[in-house]
């Protein structure tokens, strides 16, 4: 049950954006094993005064960086992690043609009992 937000600089188009929703949703599925339907994925956009990046480890990014932050669960292994990565940075690579440089991901693990998802349940205690 992630969820995940992308940032990325303002101006893209509406395909552009469901094309970036439908690939991190693949991956999510593929690599981490979310269940079907299970989509819940928020965009933010900023101006070019609101978005900052630089060039860290070596990675020529560019004005197409996106951030992607996903909040899951603490249950996933480093070699699921790893297959994500991979997995939506080719994915976003198809659809909509990001260049690997800018696709920034960071994963953001908590556990079960930190999650209510409705109804002010502890669902997965």
């Amino acid at each position: 049950m992630p969820i995940s937000h992308i940032s990325m600089r303002a101006g893209k188009t509406e395909a552009y954006r469901q094309a970036i929703f439908d690939s991190l949703y693949r991956a999510l599925r593929e690599a981490l094993n979310v269940p079907e339907d299970d989509r819940f994925m928020t965009i933010s956009e900023h101006d070019a005064g609101s978005f900052r990046y630089g060039n860290a480890f070596g990675v020529d990014r560019s004005d197409d960086l996106i951030y992607v932050r996903v909040t899951l669960f603490d249950t996933r292994t480093t070699e699921q992690k790893k297959t994500f990565y991979r997995m939506l940075t080719d994915s976003l690579g198809d659809s909509p043609g990001l260049r690997p440089e800018d696709v920034f991901i960071t994963l953001v693990e908590t556990p079960k009992p930190n999650w209510s998802v409705g109804n002010g349940v502890a669902q997965f205690v």
